[in-house]
């Protein structure tokens, strides 16, 4: 399959994941968990979207731009960074579970390593 429709069809699923993973938050979990986890929970599901969307973008930037450098290494740091990032704090809000508080940073690692590859893989570009 190529490169393009992964992430197109990874950006679909974790956009799809984070409406019901949204509202999960805002219904299910309301009386269940404190305020603060309502919080994280609600951080956890826009950086995912923001991300998703990011792979959507990848994902035509291979399609529209395939001389573009790094678009695989891009995705990829996107994909960890949503599993990471947010599945973390998921996993936090749920579980309580301490060892998954270091895991969160490194997903956030991940999504600004992807933003300033992408940024400096733009800046590459021929005019």
């Amino acid at each position: 399959m190529p490169m393009f429709k992964s992430f197109l069809a990874l950006g679909a699923i974790f956009l799809g994941l984070a409406v019901i993973l949204g509202a999960f938050g805002a219904h299910a979990l309301k009386n269940q968990v404190a305020e603060s986890s309502i919080a994280t929970w609600q951080t956890a599901v826009l950086y995912q979207v923001i991300h998703a969307f990011g792979l959507v973008v990848i994902a035509f930037m291979f399609y529209h731009v395939p001389q573009a450098k790094f678009l695989f290494a891009i995705g990829t740091l996107f994909v960890l960074g949503i599993l990471m990032f947010s599945g973390s704090l998921y996993g936090l809000v749920l579980t309580q579970w301490k060892f998954l508080g270091p895991i969160t940073p490194l997903g956030g690692l991940c999504f600004i390593a992807g933003w300033s590859l992408l940024a400096w893989s733009a800046l590459k570009l021929p005019a």
